[in-house]
C-alpha cells in the first residue's frame, strides 16, 4: 500500500482518543518563544487568530470543538442560510494560530512551561495521612499471651 494511502487511512479510521489528540494548531510567535513549543492541543477557551480561509484574519476564542471534523468554531464566526438562520462555521484546527492560552487548567501550562505537573493534592488529606502513622508508630503494641486470653474467658462467663 503507498503511504499516502496508508496515512489517509490511519488518519481517517483513528479512534475518537487518537482524534482528539490530534486537533492542534501552530502557536504564535511570542508563545513559542515563551514556551518552546511550535505546537498545542487546542482547548475551549483559547484566544486564536484564522490564518486560511474565507474569514482570513479574524480573532476570537474558540468556542466548540468538533472531534469528527477534526476542526474548532470560534466566537461571533457565523454563516446565514437563504432562510436567514445563523449557524456556527468550522474551521479547521491547521488554519488558525494560537495568540492566547486558556489557563484555566494549571495541569495544561505546567506542562508547557516544562515544569513536572504533579497531581492534585488536598492539603488536609496530606496532614491526616501524615497524623495516622504518627499516631500507629507512638501507640505501644502489647502482645497478649494464650494464659491471659483465658483468664479473660473465664472473667466473661
Amino acid at each position: 500500500m503507498k503511504p499516502t494511502k496508508m496515512r489517509n487511512k490511519l488518519i481517517y479510521s483513528a479512534s475518537h482518543v487518537t482524534k482528539s489528540k490530534q486537533i492542534s494548531s501552530p502557536l504564535s510567535k511570542e508563545l513559542q518563544k515563551k514556551y518552546t513549543k511550535k505546537s498545542i492541543r487546542v482547548v475551549e477557551g483559547d484566544n486564536i487568530k484564522i490564518v486560511r480561509g474565507e474569514f482570513k484574519g479574524v480573532d476570537g476564542k474558540i468556542a466548540k470543538i468538533s472531534v469528527q471534523k477534526s476542526s474548532i468554531s470560534i466566537e461571533g464566526v457565523k454563516k446565514e442560510k437563504t432562510k436567514g438562520d445563523k449557524f456556527d462555521v468550522f474551521v479547521h484546527s491547521s488554519n488558525v494560530i494560537v495568540t492566547g492560552l486558556n489557563s484555566d487548567d494549571k495541569w495544561r501550562i505546567s506542562k508547557l512551561e516544562g515544569k513536572k505537573p504533579s497531581p492534585k493534592k488536598n492539603e488536609n488529606s496530606k496532614e491526616t495521612i501524615v497524623e495516622k502513622t504518627k499516631k500507629v508508630d507512638t501507640e505501644p503494641v502489647k502482645k497478649e499471651t494464650k494464659v491471659e486470653k483465658i483468664k479473660q474467658k473465664d472473667s466473661e462467663k
